[in-house]
C-alpha cells in the first residue's frame, strides 16, 4: 500500500494549496479566508515518481467545543492515520503563539513530523524561516506551495517512506491492450467496471443527513456532522467495501438554490458537488422526510438524470415522519409529474442517525447500477422494434411513411440506443416515447436514464456481412 502525508496547521497557511499541488489538480477549494477547509480530505499525490496518498486537514485551532472542535478531532484522526506529517506555517506572517501551541503537540506525537514553512517565495519570508527553528522541529523545508518551489525537498523526506502500492482494481494498464472486435471490446469494458471500485455520491440539500449518512455506512466518523448546515464544503471520497465489493463513497457540500448563495466559498463547493455527480455512477439524493420533496430535490434530481447517471431517492428521518403515507405519496406523486423523462426511481427509507434501515440502501444501489450497466443484444433489440412497429406504425410524415430499419445498443452507462432510418429526423417525439416507455418496460430499465438515438441512413452492418 502507498504511505499516506498528512498536511496540517493552523488556519490560512496554505494547506490546501499544497495538498492540489501533490494532487496536480485543483481538488481542495482554496481561499484566503481562514477556515475553509472542515473536513479531512484524501486523494492520490505524487512528487515525480514518488506515489503517496495526501491527507488535507481542518486548520488546527484550540477550541474545545462546536465545530471547531470537530474539526479539530478530524485532524486528530489524520494525524493518527499517516505515516508521516507536514507541520506548516506560514513564513511571511512568522511564528505565532498557535504555531508553538501545535508545534508541541507534534513532538510528542509519535508520527514522524516534518517542518514545512510555507510563502518563502521572496526576502519577506526569511525572517520566518529563521524564526522557525525556535519550533524544536529540525530544519525547516523552505517551500512556495503556491509556484510549486521546494517540492524537491519534500520528495527527499518522504523517499524513506516510499513502500509498494498496491494496484486499486480498475487501474490495471491497458496501453498494450490487443485489438478487439466490437463484442470483445464491449465485454472487456462490462468487465473492467464491474472490477472497479463503484462510485457512490451522496447529494442533497444542506443539512438533510448526507454526512452523518456517509459516517453511518463506514461505521466511524469521517466526515464533521451538526446541526450547523453547510458544514461539509468540499466532497469528501473515501474508500469502503460492501460484502467484498470495492466503493469510492463520496460526501458532497449541500446544494441550495442559486438565488440563496452568498458566498465565493459556497459557489465553489456547489460546483465541486456538481463535479463529483459528473464522475459519479450512481447518486444518491437524500430527503428530509419531514420536509419531503422540494423544488430544490427535483433540480438536483433533473441534473444527476441529465449526466446520465443512475439515481436513488433517500428519504432520511423516516422515523421522526408522523403520517407516513401521505407523504410517500405526495413524494411518488411528484416524481411522476415532474421527472417523467425517468420512470420508477428506486426510493429507501431509513434513519441516518439511528441506523435503522440503512441496510436497505447498498442493495437498491447495486440493483440499480447493474440496470445502468444493462446491455441488450441487437438481434434481441431488432425483433423488439419490430414488434413495436408493427403494433404501432410509425406516422406518415408529408404523405410518407417512415421506417425504422436497424437497431443496435451503441454503449450503456446509461443504456443508449440507435434506431437507423432514411427519414430519422422527421419522428416525432410522441413516438420516440413510445419506443423509449417500450424499451423501459420490456427490457426491466426501470429507474434509470434511456438515451435513444435516430440516426440517417441504412443498417451500417449490412455491407459488411454481405462480403
Amino acid at each position: 500500500m502507498s504511505f499516506k502525508v498528512a498536511i496540517v496547521g493552523r488556519p490560512n497557511v496554505g494547506k490546501s494549496t499544497l495538498f492540489n499541488r501533490l494532487v496536480g489538480k485543483k481538488i481542495a477549494i482554496v481561499d484566503d479566508r481562514p477556515g475553509v477547509t472542515r473536513d479531512r480530505r484524501e486523494a492520490e499525490g505524487s512528487i515525480g515518481d514518488l506515489d503517496f496518498t495526501v491527507i488535507d486537514t481542518a486548520g488546527l485551532e484550540t477550541a474545545k467545543d462546536g465545530l471547531e472542535s470537530r474539526m479539530h478531532a478530524q485532524t486528530e484522526l489524520a494525524l493518527d492515520e499517516a505515516d508521516v506529517v507536514l507541520f506548516m506555517i506560514d513564513a511571511r506572517a512568522g511564528i505565532t503563539p498557535l504555531d508553538e501551541h501545535f508545534a508541541r503537540i507534534m513532538r510528542a506525537h509519535p508520527t514522524p513530523v516534518y517542518l514545512v514553512a510555507n510563502k518563502c517565495e521572496g526576502r519577506a519570508s526569511q525572517p520566518g524561516v529563521m524564526e522557525a527553528y525556535t519550533l524544536g522541529l529540525d530544519d525547516p523545508i523552505p517551500i512556495s506551495a503556491e509556484h510549486g518551489e521546494g517540492l524537491v525537498e519534500i520528495y527527499q523526506v518522504l523517499l524513506p517512506f516510499e513502500a509498494v502500492d498496491e494496484a486499486w482494481p480498475g487501474d490495471e494498464n491497458t496501453a498494450d491492450a490487443p485489438e478487439f472486435s466490437t463484442e470483445e471490446q464491449d465485454a472487456a469494458e462490462d468487465a473492467a467496471i464491474m472490477a472497479a471500485p463503484l462510485s457512490l455520491a451522496i447529494v442533497g440539500r444542506p443539512n438533510v443527513g448526507k454526512s452523518t449518512l456517509v459516517n453511518q455506512l463506514l461505521g466511524h466518523e469521517r466526515v464533521l456532522t451538526g446541526p450547523e448546515a453547510g458544514i461539509t464544503r468540499d466532497s469528501i471520497a473515501s474508500k469502503w467495501s460492501w460484502k467484498g465489493r470495492d466503493i469510492k463513497l463520496v460526501d458532497t457540500a449541500g446544494l441550495r438554490r442559486r438565488s440563496r448563495i452568498k458566498n465565493k466559498i459556497e459557489h465553489l463547493s456547489i460546483g465541486d458537488t456538481m463535479r463529483t455527480i459528473q464522475f459519479a455512477q450512481v447518486v444518491v439524493l437524500v430527503l428530509d422526510g419531514n420536509e419531503g420533496l422540494e423544488k430544490q430535490d427535483l433540480t438536483i434530481a433533473g441534473k444527476v438524470i441529465d449526466e446520465g447517471r443512475a439515481l436513488i431517492i433517500a428519504i432520511n428521518k423516516w422515523d421522526a415522519v408522523d403520517n407516513k403515507a401521505e407523504v410517500m405519496g405526495k413524494i411518488e406523486d411528484r416524481l411522476q409529474t415532474s421527472l417523467t423523462q425517468v420512470r420508477g426511481i428506486p426510493i429507501v427509507k431509513f434513519s441516518a442517525l439511528t441506523g435503522k434501515a440503512v441496510g436497505s440502501l447498498m442493495p437498491a444501489v447495486f440493483k440499480i447500477f447493474d440496470t445502468w450497466n444493462k446491455r441488450i443484444s441487437t438481434a434481441k433489440l431488432n425483433r423488439w422494434l419490430a414488434f413495436m412497429t408493427e403494433a404501432h406504425t410509425p406516422p406518415a410524415v408529408n404523405g410518407k411513411h417512415i421506417r425504422l430499419r436497424y437497431m443496435t445498443q451503441a454503449k450503456t452507462r446509461p443504456p443508449t440506443f440507435a434506431i437507423f432510418s432514411s427519414r430519422a429526423d422527421k419522428l416525432p417525439t410522441a413516438y420516440t416515447r413510445y419506443l423509449v416507455n417500450g424499451l423501459r418496460g420490456d427490457f426491466d430499465l426501470d429507474g434509470i436514464p434511456i438515451r435513444l438515438n435516430m440516426r440517417k441512413g441504412e443498417n451500417p452492418y449490412a455491407k459488411k456481412r454481405s462480403r
